[in-house]
């Protein structure tokens, strides 16, 4: 395979940074004569997938779909390897995370072709995956949004009810009514809950609020409900933003008094979540912390987990007078190098029917980018018991609620790397949030190359 030196240079920064998080599995995954490879990372959605390639082989007779999952950190760290040796799937899962990634380096191909019709999904999922250049580079896969999850058992004790927990508001100068409510649902070791006389921050035995570490560039599952309902934006542009605003007065603010909840004791502290070691469902399942923001496609988790009794709650009102969540959606896209060109595309095409996505939608994993394939999911997770409307109103009724994206920038992996740290520095440290200025330049110099 050729590419131009910026191009693997690029791709072998991104390796480096992906090897932090991952190793490197497998082989060769290229295909050819009526074979189309596809990669995932979700084992809860393999099964779902088999089905559909089922279906697809089915109206396709003579193609093949071979299925490759992997865990998240391995998924990137082999993509990214896979696209410098010249081993890379027909088709992966992309995220809107690493898309700028890869549209910048032009390893993805062209889906225009496809005739995909954005009124067909969710507002906003197809338009996400449109380049700079102005063409489809992912279709349409599945939505999630962010809510609270909360351990019934504990929120029963400290005396609250599902409707207290549902029309909570904040704001960064009191927090309103949910800090009053994270700090009753924090109990140190001697009883004492936080909002009375006596409780020892220092000694906690139950967190208000479960800890999901700095947030990184994004804030997906930590401060991002806050800085936008608060209304904040990432960028200048909706999509492909040329400036970022970390230096905001307003992020900041909101960001100090996010962190401060942990220096009064109710947020968990930044090493209680030791990198994703103890992830925010484990210690709202061992009763660490009453509650924690998550997303969507942690439902099944949280649910099954044996012995937890737990419900959703929507995003606080914040001063906007709206609820806020991150709708992040995902597709599947082709590489630009595939194999098997016209079968990936195929694939691909079925993926993003709406007769695939209500196969997936029936298995109560994900949320699918068509309005059917929404229903179908509804549908199956009320059959388990499980009711997701924090998840889905937001998308479904916008009256009261705003959805926003993960911002979709050139040089995602520069953001990331100078975001992280400077943001773990003033979670777990108390760094001054004044700092995220110096950092946002840094950031808004790369962009400007």
């Amino acid at each position: 395979m050729r590419v131009r030196m910026r191009t693997v240079l690029a791709l072998t920064g991104a390796l480096a940074l992906s090897l932090a998080t991952g190793c490197a599995q497998g082989g060769a995954a290229g295909s050819g004569g009526n074979t189309v490879t596809y990669w995932l990372w979700d084992a809860n959605q393999l099964p779902a997938y088999q089905a559909c390639a089922k279906g697809f082989e089915k109206q396709n007779p003579g193609l093949k779909v071979k299925i490759t999952q992997m865990g998240w950190a391995d998924y990137w760290t082999k993509l990214t390897a896979s696209f410098i040796a010249g081993t890379e799937p027909d088709v992966f899962t992309d995220h809107i995370q690493k898309f700028g990634q890869f549209a910048d380096l032009k390893v993805l191909e062209p889906l225009d072709d496809l005739g995909l019709d954005d009124s067909a999904y969710q507002t906003g999922l197809a338009a996400n995956w449109r380049g700079q250049d102005g063409h489809r580079y992912g279709a349409p896969k599945d939505w999630d949004t962010v809510a609270l999850f909360y351990n019934q058992k504990l929120v029963e004790e400290a005396g609250f009810g599902s409707e207290q927990l549902n029309s909570l508001s904040w704001n960064p100068e009191d927090g309103g009514t949910f800090e009053k409510a994270i700090a009753h649902l924090t109990v140190d070791r001697n009883g004492k809950r936080g909002d009375e006389e006596g409780f020892d921050k220092n000694n906690v035995k139950v967190y208000g609020m479960a800890t999901g570490g700095a947030g990184d560039a994004d804030g997906q599952t930590t401060w991002s409900p806050f800085v936008s309902s608060a209304g904040w934006k990432y960028t200048d542009k909706a999509r492909w933003g040329t400036e970022y605003q970390y230096g905001s007065k307003t992020f900041q603010s909101v960001v100090d008094w996010y962190f401060g909840l942990a220096k009064k004791g109710y947020l968990a502290p930044f090493t209680d979540y030791t990198d994703g070691a103890n992830p925010a469902n484990a210690q709202v399942a061992s009763g660490k912390a009453a509650t924690s923001f998550d997303g969507a496609w942690m439902i099944s988790t949280y649910y099954g987990t044996k012995g937890l009794k737990v419900g959703t709650a929507p995003t606080p009102v914040g001063p906007t007078g709206k609820r806020a969540t991150m709708m992040n959606g995902l597709a599947d896209s082709v590489t630009k190098n595939a194999r098997n060109k016209e079968g990936a595309k195929k694939w691909v095409r079925y993926l993003a029917s709406n007769e695939c996505q209500k196969t997936v939608g029936g298995y109560g994993i994900v949320f699918p980018a068509t309005p059917d394939g929404t229903r179908a999911a509804v549908a199956a997770y009320e059959k388990k018991g499980i009711d997701v409307s924090a998840f889905t109103e937001p998308v479904t009724d916008k009256k009261d609620s705003a959805t926003f994206s993960f911002p979709i920038t050139d040089y995602a992996a520069d953001v990331y790397s100078l975001m992280r740290p400077a943001m773990q520095d003033v979670y777990a440290n108390d760094a001054p949030v004044s700092g995220l200025t110096r950092t946002n330049d840094q950031i808004n110099l790369i962009l400007g190359q």
